[in-house]
């Protein structure tokens, strides 16, 4: 790829953005009017947003184990390995 066609992706990426994030707000723009359409009032005075349907993906990375908290982990899975095949 050119830099010129990188370029050129980069640009309409800015103008028609693509992947999972947009689909994602696609969903929760749909998911939220159906649930607005069916939301009783009385009950929830505030309308869903599209916000409330989406993922969560701010997770914090894993803590990085030791590698004694991993030995004990694969020990862990042998013995149920074992204990499945009936083995000792």
């Amino acid at each position: 790829m050119s830099s010129r066609e990188l370029t050129e992706w980069m640009a309409f990426f800015s103008l028609e953005p693509w992947g999972t994030e947009v689909e994602d707000w696609r969903a929760g723009l749909i998911a939220s009017t159906i649930a607005n359409v069916n939301r009783d009032p009385k009950k929830r005075r505030k309308p869903y947003e599209p916000k409330d349907f989406m993922p969560c993906r701010d997770r914090r990375p894993a803590e990085e184990q030791s590698w004694e908290e991993q030995a004990r982990i694969l020990e862990m899975w042998a013995r149920m390995l074992q204990a499945r095949d009936g083995r000792s």
